[in-house]
């Protein structure tokens, strides 16, 4: 058995990084009880306020964000912290060498219904001399991260972590611990499985439209293979399927607002998967480019996404190629 700290030490992480991941893993536990006493602790329901995109917050959106502030805020190697429900990041020790920004609980709309959903999280360093309580300070791309993962809570509660070196599960145990259970994550090049909000199609564009209905004509279609269509509506879940058996996940740009380039969010959501997913194998894209090397312009900066396996995100790529 290999605990979450060993593997790191192993495989040369820092002392301070090994800090900030305890950090995390201490906020993610503490919401992972908090999930799982559910309706006795009074925590499921809507709240009555809504985050910076104007979406409704659940309960659980709001303390699962007070946790995560709390306790990365007291660590002194976090020079801040941006949050999907803040307006602006929130700085740190101004010492600290880190900056954090998460998404508290993905799939939040599911929580009523007792489905699967998590923490994602990416971990940049703080440029030199910048302030953590700064816009300016995170607008760094996906390439320059140093570590980032996800907590999935569901039937046990897996962490999903790259420091760069491949991708890692480790499993939570009843004593408290991360316990490392698949090592060097791969994702399968091919699949028969993809992921979308079909309830959207009319909106999307015309690309999109001929990648999903050739997806759907199976065997007697251009792509020759027949498919199946998974969609839990928590990015979360569709990644860890993803990483555990292959697949294609596309939530792509539709007009219903066209000013937005898409609707998951590139620094809480886009940039964290698309780091593990590109560490496992296998391809993440805006459905013409890669994420992660986007040069963000605002800290709440919406991106399309296709990821997952590679000849299948490739094989959509080819729809949108342009002339």
């Amino acid at each position: 058995m290999l605990l979450l700290n060993q593997h790191l030490k192993h495989n040369d992480t820092s002392d301070e990084l090994i800090e900030l991941i305890d950090s995390l893993m201490l906020s993610c536990k503490e919401i992972a009880i908090k999930l799982r006493e559910g309706a006795l602790a009074g925590v499921l329901g809507t709240s009555e306020g809504v985050n910076v995109q104007g979406e409704t917050q659940k309960k659980l959106d709001i303390i699962s964000n007070d946790i995560l502030k709390a306790v990365l805020l007291d660590n002194p190697t976090v020079a801040g912290v941006a949050s999907e429900e803040e307006d602006h990041p929130v700085p740190g020790n101004p010492d600290g060498k880190y900056l954090v920004t998460f998404d508290p609980l993905d799939g939040s709309s599911n929580i009523d219904v007792n489905v699967s959903v998590g923490t994602i999280f990416s971990i940049l360093e703080c440029p030199e001399g910048a302030n953590g309580g700064d816009d300016s300070a995170y607008m760094q791309s996906g390439r320059k991260q140093v570590a980032a993962g996800y907590v999935l809570y569901g039937p046990c509660a897996v962490l999903v972590l790259t420091t760069g070196q491949g991708v890692n599960m480790f499993t939570l145990s009843h004593g408290g611990d991360f316990i490392l259970t698949e090592e060097n994550v791969q994702i399968p090049e091919l699949t028969q499985e993809f992921g979308i909000n079909m309830s959207n199609q009319r909106f999307w564009e015309p690309e999109m439209q001929s990648y999903v209905n050739d997806l759907l004509q199976g065997e007697e279609g251009p792509l020759g293979k027949r498919y199946n269509m998974r969609w839990v509506a928590s990015m979360v879940a569709e990644v860890h399927r993803i990483l555990t058996r292959g697949g294609i996940f596309m939530y792509p740009w539709d007009k219903r607002n066209p000013s937005k380039p898409g609707k998951l969010r590139l620094m809480y959501e886009g940039n964290p998967m698309s780091f593990l997913i590109e560490q496992a194998g296998g391809l993440s894209t805006t459905c013409y480019d890669n994420i992660m090397d986007i040069q963000p312009e605002k800290i709440h900066q919406r991106v399309a996404v296709g990821l997952g396996s590679k000849a299948e995100v490739e094989t959509m790529l080819k729809y949108h190629a342009k002339d």
